[in-house]
């Protein structure tokens, strides 16, 4: 309780709680200020450089993250040329690649064909051959069969006509 002078002159005993609330707050408040008010402000002033300080290290960090950026973007530019780069250095490979093989591919056809002409250039050699031994060998046959029979005497007019006709076609040309 608190002793305020009541009237016109003593000190007694204040019963209005409010009023008696607002005099023992302003009374706190008043010890609070003149005990604390210069930690306070002083706390208040450390606090208002901390976050000074703290803003211009974000503002910093901001720069450098802006500078960050620029240099990132300028690689991300040179990685892009780089990739094209080597897109179209890809492409000429493969283009070459391509030609390469495509002149392999030709050249190995040309050989094919040679060897196919070759082959069957042989095998028609060998099927005339193989006629040829064939009538051949049908002739003489046939001309053993009529030595073993015996000539008759159309068939000696026939040779003889035959050599005849020889000689003189050889003495003609000549």
């Amino acid at each position: 309780m608190i002793f305020f002078p009541i009237g016109h002159g003593g000190f007694g005993l204040n019963t209005n709680i409010f009023e008696t609330n607002i005099i023992n707050l302003a009374a706190v408040l008043g010890i609070i200020i003149s005990f604390v008010g210069s930690n306070l402000t002083t706390l208040l002033e450390e606090r208002k450089k901390t976050i000074l300080n703290n803003l211009t290290a974000a503002a910093e960090r901001a720069i450098e993250a802006g500078e960050k950026l620029k240099l990132a973007r300028a690689q991300l530019e040179d990685a892009k040329k780089k990739a094209a780069e080597i897109r179209q250095e890809g492409v000429l490979r493969a283009t070459g690649e391509i030609n390469t093989v495509v002149s392999l591919h030709e050249k190995k056809l040309e050989k094919l064909q040679e060897f196919k002409k070759e082959t069957l250039h042989f095998y028609k050699q060998k099927a005339f051959k193989e006629a040829y031994l064939y009538v051949i060998s049908r002739i003489m046959t046939r001309v053993r069969e009529r030595l073993n029979n015996g000539l008759d005497s159309t068939y000696h007019v026939v040779v003889n006509n035959f050599y005849v006709s020889i000689f003189t076609q050889a003495t003609l040309d000549k």
